[in-house]
């Protein structure tokens, strides 16, 4: 199991209900381990295992829910 740690500036966030949508929608992706964001350094970290899940489909999520990741 290849696990990756990446931390990705996320630009749009504005509040707890940004944080928990983020977090709930890369959570639900195969693969990712554990999701941690933070509004207050608008970072979005995630953990997960490379060979189940691409940072490509990642920032793809982030950005669906609206978001930009610099």
């Amino acid at each position: 199991m290849a696990n990756k740690k990446t931390v990705y500036q996320v630009k749009g966030m504005h509040c707890k209900s940004c944080e928990m949508l983020i977090k709930d929608s890369v959570g639900e992706l195969g693969g990712v381990k554990k999701v941690d964001v933070s509004l207050v350094k608008n970072t979005v970290t995630v953990e997960y295992d490379e060979s189940q899940v691409s940072a490509k489909k990642i920032t793809d999520t982030i950005t669906a829910e609206g978001y930009k990741v610099a």
